[in-house]
């Protein structure tokens, strides 16, 4: 099953940006990547969504730890301690139907979105998850779910460890833009991290945008996102296309308060120890979805 484990903890003020300019290396040109060659071009106008053809991030092998089972700072909100669900919603705003086993938040199946009931601003979470072992599917189809902010962007959650897909929809990406700077991913099985730092946009008081949307992630403690800015809305889980929204620079002006939450896709998902800290005053909503 794939296993989700979710905390966000303060911001952290240094990141270790070691192979943050790490080029990537184009190993796919001599064997066959899923994914589509018929999609419009990003704003770069080099690459289309989920571009096969887009050269593969280079493997990066992460330290046996980083921040796994690091308790949760005295700020931070728990969203999940292992037993109930209570701060969790389905997105009819109903209680979430997750399971709980051995301490785990697991997914009934494909498709099924639980939202955090409370809502933040700028934000740093903790994730920690597993994909399944042994392994089940391929491309797509091994481990999918995701992190999803304010229903508009996705960090991508998926087996990436020796399983190549487009580059923008594996681990660490975000999802239908922009491919991790290297591939850090753990084997099957295996508990890995992600620590997410996202900002939110910013308007004047007549309505202009002055600051856009950006995310920063960390997989397993290597940098695979430096504030990176969002060009629009994640496809797949929002009816604007990141292409054709890509002038609102991933920034819409959001209902406040916003939430995370999170999904389930190709197999099993599940979380534990979650918690948030507020950075700020601008609030955002977090989903996790399978």
């Amino acid at each position: 099953m794939t296993t989700l484990k979710l905390a966000a903890t303060a911001f952290a003020a240094v990141l270790a940006l070691t192979h943050a300019s790490a080029a990537p290396d184009a190993t796919n040109q001599l064997e066959k990547i899923d994914g589509p060659r018929d999609t419009a071009l990003l704003p770069d106008g080099k690459w289309h969504v989920h571009d096969p053809d887009r050269p593969q991030p280079r493997i990066v092998t992460p330290g046996a730890t980083f921040s796994q089972n690091a308790p949760a700072p005295s700020d931070a909100e728990v969203l999940f301690d292992g037993k109930g669900v209570a701060k969790w919603q389905n997105t009819k705003g109903e209680d979430a139907t997750w399971k709980i086993h051995d301490g785990c938040l697991e997914t009934p199946g494909r498709g099924v979105t639980i939202r955090t009931r409370d809502k933040w601003a700028d934000f740093q979470l903790h994730v920690e998850w597993a994909t399944p072992n042994p392994p089940k599917g391929a491309g797509q189809g091994q481990g999918n779910s995701g992190i999803l902010i304010n229903g508009m962007y996705e960090v991508q959650v998926l087996d990436s460890y020796h399983a190549k897909t487009y580059p923008d929809g594996q681990a660490g990406a975000i999802y239908g833009q922009s491919p991790p700077l290297v591939n850090a991913s753990k084997p099957p099985g295996d508990w890995q991290t992600y620590d997410i730092i996202f900002e939110s946009p910013r308007w004047s008081a007549s309505g202009e945008l002055i600051k856009k949307a950006c995310i920063t992630v960390l997989h397993n403690g290597v940098v695979v996102q430096n504030r990176y800015e969002l060009i629009g809305m994640t496809d797949g889980i929002h009816p604007e296309q990141p292409w054709k929204s890509r002038f609102l620079s991933g920034c819409r002006i959001m209902a406040t308060p916003c939430v995370i939450a999170t999904y389930g896709f190709a197999g099993w998902a599940s979380a534990t120890n979650l918690e948030v800290s507020r950075l700020d005053t601008v609030f955002t909503m977090i989903t996790l979805q399978t």
